[in-house]
């Protein structure tokens, strides 16, 4: 991935189970947030963070989507629980993962496994990268990408 190159359409099954591309948002920036998985307590922290600043990313023009390797149903679960007024997209078989390169070894009680690191992307309004928030911290980071919003 690249900063201001054109990035690559793609489809996914969101939490409705309804296919969507990324295309279908051109023309307003997208905040594209990847996280490990739903309803954990840091991805919780984040999601949540993204609704309470959602009426002001929205205001900025933007579109928020969540993706996770979390089926359509869990990825429901969660933004039901939660309240979430965004869309969240399944990538069960790491596609996107793939492709925005967010999948890395970590170490889970100590054991290596291959997992989302989580990573916030933001696309413009021609689908061209502006910015790659890498290894987020949970706790603060809508208002984050909010500040960064701005400034483009």
């Amino acid at each position: 991935m690249e900063l201001h190159k054109k990035v690559a359409d793609f489809s996914l099954q969101d939490d409705q189970e309804k296919t969507v591309h990324l295309s279908d948002f051109a023309g307003k920036p997208i905040v594209l947030f990847f996280y490990p998985k739903a309803d954990t307590p840091g991805c919780t922290i984040e999601a949540c963070g993204f609704r309470d600043t959602f009426k002001k990313l929205q205001k900025a023009g933007a579109v928020v989507l969540g993706i996770s390797r979390d089926t359509p149903k869990a990825q429901r679960k969660f933004r039901e629980k939660y309240d979430l007024p965004y869309s969240l997209l399944a990538d069960v078989d790491e596609k996107v993962c793939k492709q925005f390169d967010v999948l890395k070894e970590k170490n889970m009680y100590g054991k290596k496994v291959i997992g989302i690191e989580r990573t916030t992307f933001l696309i413009g309004p021609d689908l061209t990268l502006l910015k790659v928030f890498p290894k987020v911290k949970p706790e603060g980071h809508a208002e984050e990408v909010l500040a960064a919003l701005k400034e483009l």
